[in-house]
């Protein structure tokens, strides 16, 4: 046995793997960015950008709606209506990982070249 099998036990990973389990709830971006740090790939750093400026403004949104759910008379109303904007980013979510399984690298409608801008940081 080399050195190598005793250092990497398991199938090796290939950006398009990371690039998928990073829409795969925040526990998934985790690995997946831990992944990414040992095997670099511009497939993967991509989605990997994507899916974490999804996931926070997703955040963002349900922070916002359940602030306007404790307002009283039409708060509730308010808050229905943004929670609408949710369904937005569970499609958004779906083209991401539609791309990432696809291997391609489209950003996501709206917002997906201000998303790789933002978080150019992550290498």
């Amino acid at each position: 046995m080399n050195k190598e099998q005793i250092t990497n036990p398991g199938p090796p990973v290939d950006g398009k793997t990371i690039a998928i389990i990073s829409y795969i709830t925040i526990i998934g971006w985790i690995i997946s960015y831990i992944q990414y740090g040992n095997h670099k790939s511009q497939l993967a750093v991509f989605h990997i950008r994507q899916s974490l400026f999804l996931m926070l403004c997703a955040f963002a949104v349900c922070i916002v709606s359940m602030c306007f759910a404790f307002v009283p008379y039409f708060g509730w109303i308010i808050s229905l209506g943004i929670n609408l904007v949710l369904l937005g980013f569970l499609v958004l979510w779906i083209v991401g990982l539609i791309n990432a399984a696809n291997g391609e690298q489209k950003p996501l409608p709206i917002f997906g070249n201000k998303a790789q801008e933002l978080l150019k940081g992550i290498k």
